[in-house]
């Protein structure tokens, strides 16, 4: 069906310029960017969490180290970014401190107004 509204999530992207500048090479004219979704919450409770999901994870990088480099390369690279698409008007920040269920709901109500 040609009339069919297609949406599409994409998570984590763009992260630096680079990405930013293949996506907007690739899809111009070709995706409709209704918002970016911002999800905000301190460095102190993110190393929290990923400290407590690398007891169980297996994941090499969940560790104090690699978990502070990410930091570092997301306030250099995605931050940005981010910066760029706020002047554009199309960032939607969601307090991500909450419990998951609540964080959802929240992005639930968003995502019924699209």
């Amino acid at each position: 069906n040609n009339n069919a509204i297609q949406k599409f999530l994409i998570d984590g992207f763009p992260r630096n310029e680079d990405n930013l500048d293949g996506w907007e090479k690739r899809m111009n004219g070709k995706a409709d960017v209704k918002l970016v979704l911002f999800f905000d919450c301190s460095e102190e409770v993110c190393l929290k969490r990923l400290t407590v999901r690398g007891e169980t994870s297996g994941r090499s990088d969940d560790n104090l180290e690699s978990i502070r480099k990410r930091f570092q390369t997301y306030r250099l690279q995605t931050l940005p970014i981010l910066k760029k698409y706020e002047a554009q008007g199309l960032v939607r920040h969601i307090d991500a401190t909450p419990p998951v269920n609540e964080v959802f709901a929240e992005v639930s109500k968003l995502f019924d107004k699209l």
